[in-house]
């Protein structure tokens, strides 16, 4: 299977706290909801089609519960329009990433808390097409440091909350990235989808003058 990670995140960075306001509230963070309406129907669209391609899904601890607590809990009927995402969700396995989390009550879930990187490569050696990671962003930057990730879609939603946990902190490993795919819906949200390419070229570093 090849692995793919979709992340919804604004104009600087953020992730956190994208679906509604209650969704995580971590270190004071008070600007949630900030993705909700922002797409245009191709989006929508885009989202669907792309939850539907998965074979199995890839999930941290955190981003897990909190689709547990709202997938999960929700019937065909409860989400319109977006019945696609519900579907594979229900259907589809699911696999959670931790060392913490016990006996989880979604039909359809195994915990991998031991030797992460042998697990994903095994579940990625199986026969299929997608094993996709949604939200999950310590798992994503832990996944693109070990050369797990193939290939990496961006929904960037034209805000700055000027706070939040982000995707890419700071400091961190470089990346390359090749572009794949890119298009701007009309209410300005783009999908940027992104293939990893090794470490940036940088300028030479200029000798001081003698």
């Amino acid at each position: 299977m090849k692995l793919t990670t979709m992340t919804q995140v604004t104009i600087d960075g953020v992730m956190q706290g994208n679906g509604a306001a209650s969704d995580d509230r971590r270190n004071g963070f008070e600007r949630g909801g900030w993705a909700r309406g922002k797409g245009d129907t191709d989006t929508a669209t885009f989202i669907n089609q792309t939850y539907q391609r998965a074979d199995a899904f890839l999930l941290g601890r955190r981003t897990y519960e909190l689709f547990a607590g709202s997938w999960g809990s929700l019937t065909i009927e409860d989400v319109p329009g977006w019945e696609p995402v519900w579907q594979a969700l229900d259907t589809r396995p699911k696999y959670v990433a931790s060392t913490t989390l016990a006996d989880p009550a979604w039909s359809g879930t195994t915990v991998l808390s031991d030797d992460l990187a042998t697990a994903i490569a095994d579940l990625k050696a199986k026969p299929g097409g997608e094993l996709q990671v949604h939200g999950s962003g310590a798992l994503t930057r832990w996944l693109l440091e070990n050369d797990l990730v193939d290939e990496m879609t961006l929904i960037v939603v034209p805000v700055v909350l000027g706070q939040g946990a982000r995707l890419f902190p700071d400091a961190g490993p470089d990346l390359a990235l090749d572009m794949v795919e890119s298009r701007v819906d009309s209410k300005g949200v783009t999908i940027q989808v992104f293939r990893p390419a090794g470490r940036p070229q940088y300028a030479p570093t200029e000798a001081p003058d003698q």
